[in-house]
């Protein structure tokens, strides 16, 4: 019946829009910027991607597929299980730092199923929180416990990046040079302020205890122990992942894994900017240009078969245990419900 009446909810509406503060302001405007950044990335990604596989032979690319050895694959699945194992003590490092014991396995099973569902559909924070939230929330975690433990893992992951990058690209800047035609000095330019922020993050959190403020949301850092293991375990688990992609490369390349490093952590922070869903798209056009000098059904052929192993096969993995896990849970909150009623007829029995 009011619909003819002015609306008094419009001036507070407006007054409050123009009460935001600055940094508020600003911040909004850097989410915009950086959404439109991605969606740039993605686009240009996919491109040139395009503009690549337009000029691949088909029947090559199955040859190439099909060429891949049972040593190859073999050796693909074994560092991809050794990835997705390192990525377990992740969660069990941001526990540790929580203060929080919750069993191996339970850790385990978060931890796997978490990234696996998250490297595929992508928005990690999002995914992987809802997941891990799912497997330890009847453990007594609470939704800001998952959220600070999602974040340590990240810190981890990009801890361990950079490190491995510096590492690359200070030792391999010559051959770098030649294979993405930039300098030398440009490639150890960028190594060296990689080491720096790593080493600089060190000291940082080994003087006093550090946290960091989201939005009022506090979380306390790790300490230089916990940091120095967060680094290794990441580069180790950097290392691994690039070794999936790396033995299934045609023979013959004579690309050293050290250089293969610095190529394949590009393509996966690309891929992490362009929040395309396990990077798909990107990390493809990524390699492809760095490799652009070698065969490209070969390569590509590789790419699809590393898709396989890291990605597909644990995501389809990850949704049966999930699967069994909701069941088994079924299975118990279904035969608790059953004891109330079953004890008072035993009393009642016990009492004739």
């Amino acid at each position: 019946m009011n619909d003819m009446s002015p609306h008094p909810v419009a001036a507070p509406d407006i007054a409050s829009a123009e009460a935001l503060h600055p940094k508020e302001r600003r911040s909004r405007r850097f989410a915009w910027i950086g959404m439109a950044a991605s969606v740039i990335l993605f686009g240009a990604s996919l491109v040139v991607l395009w503009h690549i596989v337009s000029e691949i032979d088909v029947n090559e690319l199955k040859s190439a597929f099909t060429a891949a050895s049972l040593r190859q694959i073999g050796l693909a699945v074994l560092f991809t299980t050794i990835s997705y194992s390192l990525l377990t003590c992740y969660d069990a490092i941001a526990l540790r730092q929580l203060k929080l014991k919750i069993p191996y396995l339970t850790t385990a099973m978060a931890s796997f199923t978490s990234y696996a569902v998250s490297f595929t559909l992508g928005f990690p924070l999002l995914t992987a929180g809802t997941v891990r939230y799912w497997i330890y929330s009847p453990k007594g975690l609470s939704p800001g416990r998952v959220a600070s433990l999602t974040v340590i893992t990240g810190v981890t992951f990009w801890l361990g990046m950079a490190l491995v990058l510096a590492w690359s690209l200070i030792r391999m800047a010559d051959e770098l040079a030649s294979l993405v035609y930039t300098h030398i000095w440009v490639n150890q330019l960028i190594g060296l302020v990689a080491a720096v922020f790593v080493a600089g993050y060190l000291v940082w959190v080994s003087l006093k205890r550090r946290s960091v403020r989201i939005q009022g949301w506090k979380l306390e850092l790790p300490g230089l122990r916990l940091s120095l293991g967060q680094i290794l375990i990441g580069a180790a688990d950097v290392c691994a992942g690039a070794g999936v992609l790396f033995v299934l490369l045609p023979g013959g390349h004579g690309l050293s894994f050290e250089t293969f490093l610095a190529v394949y952590i590009f393509a996966v922070m690309l891929g992490v900017a362009s929040h395309a869903p396990g990077g798909l798209g990107v990390f493809e056009a990524t390699i492809l240009l760095a490799l652009s000098s070698y065969p490209r059904e070969p390569v590509l052929g590789a790419l699809l078969l590393y898709r396989l192993c890291y990605y597909l096969v644990p995501f389809v993995l990850a949704l049966a245990l999930l699967g069994a896990y909701e069941v088994r849970n079924r299975l118990r909150s279904s035969r608790g419900a059953f004891k109330p009623d079953d004890e008072p007829a035993e009393e009642s029995l016990a009492g004739r």
